[in-house]
């Protein structure tokens, strides 16, 4: 006790680690601040907000801006080349020249409801070409014939087994809905190798689902919408889920029917390096994460990207890969500002789109009477 007391002031070194002096912050860097609910309930606000929330929040904010940046892109932004193109050294033909932009999305999402915004994207031409896996395709058209529904993560598997009842995260399919879906694209399977029989008709993954699209015939489909509005969709795994079990059970029936993928990986890389400027959104990660980035190595990287999933890159894994991997690699420019939400994209991306695209779809102005 009397030791204590002797010590008349606080010890330098305790002084010194505590009581560091803090440099200037830069006079434009953000303040943390949240939204303020006694301003009454503004949800464009609130979203607005999230840019100096922090965290996630903050990342969210950064996506806005960068799909915005790819959207707002035009080819009038750069200066004329000395060796550009006759037809677009006018400031008219270059301001028509955008930046193409990739969506890449995993099949989980198409059967939920964030399907519906995507089929938004497609139906008023946002993007410019899309990357799924199988499901991704099939659950589109399945969801024309019969419905989804929500379930339960907790529904044991043995009882839904048992039911014919197949689950999805907390969604719910009938087993019924798949043999609804052989019914109807069994035909198509067999017009396709009619088709390839007396034609010489060589079919792609993208091929068949624009084929598929144009067959289905139906407002709600994602890929009613691609094939009318000549948007074309990848599906490097086409035959790795429902459609690929079909075309399977077709290959007994009526076999013969070729899938040509070296066909669609030219097409794709194709319009990655004919690009001026491109732009990757992709939710979730694997082959469809891949699949963009790796079209986007050939012409030396992205321009713009937004990353949406929750995978961790400490087990190596594409998916969980930061932007800055996919720099190391070229896939996305080294000037790029690149931007990943740790976040599951059924939360994230309808805001995205109700921040970016919706926006300025419902805002513009309509069109004259004629």
């Amino acid at each position: 006790l009397d030791f204590v007391m002797a010590a008349a002031s606080v010890p330098s070194v305790a002084q010194q680690a505590v009581l560091v002096q803090s440099a200037a912050m830069p006079a434009d860097t953000p303040q943390v601040r949240g939204y303020d609910f006694n301003a009454g309930v503004d949800h464009a606000a609130l979203l607005r907000s999230y840019a100096v929330t922090g965290f996630q929040a903050t990342s969210f904010g950064q996506a806005v801006e960068e799909i915005n940046k790819m959207r707002r892109w035009r080819l009038s932004d750069v200066p004329v080349a000395e060796d550009e193109d006759e037809d677009l050294k006018s400031p008219e033909a270059r301001a028509q020249v955008r930046c193409k932009i990739f969506l890449g999305y995993t099949s989980n999402l198409i059967s939920s409801g964030v399907r519906e915004t995507i089929r938004f994207l497609v139906q008023h031409k946002m993007v410019d070409a899309i990357v799924t896996s199988a499901g991704g395709v099939e659950e589109d058209f399945i969801k024309c014939l019969a419905p989804t529904f929500v379930g339960d993560f907790h529904t044991p598997g043995t009882v839904l087994r048992q039911r014919g009842i197949n689950r999805i995260g907390n969604l719910l399919v009938p087993n019924d809905n798949y043999c609804k879906f052989e019914d109807w694209v069994m035909p198509l399977l067999d017009e396709m190798l009619a088709e390839q029989k007396a034609s010489g008709t060589i079919w792609t993954p993208s091929t068949i689902i624009d084929r598929l699209g144009r067959a289905i015939d139906h407002e709600d489909s994602v890929y009613y919408w691609a094939h009318k509005n000549e948007i074309p969709v990848f599906c490097p795994a086409l035959t790795d889920g429902s459609l690929g079990d079909m075309i399977y059970f077709h290959s007994f029936r009526n076999p013969g029917l070729i899938v040509d993928i070296a066909q669609d990986i030219r097409r794709l890389n194709t319009i990655a390096v004919r690009a001026r400027q491109t732009g990757m959104i992709i939710l979730g990660g694997g082959v469809v994460k891949h699949h963009i980035c790796n079209a986007n190595l050939m012409r030396n990287g992205a321009n713009f990207s937004v990353f949406v999933n929750t995978g961790q890159e400490f087990d190596g894994s594409d998916a969980g890969a930061r932007p800055d991997e996919a720099v190391s690699w070229g896939k996305i420019r080294m000037d790029a500002k690149p931007v990943k939400v740790y976040a599951d994209a059924s939360l994230v991306f309808p805001l995205l789109v109700a921040e970016t695209f919706a926006k300025e779809h419902h805002s513009a102005p309509a069109p004259a009477a004629p």
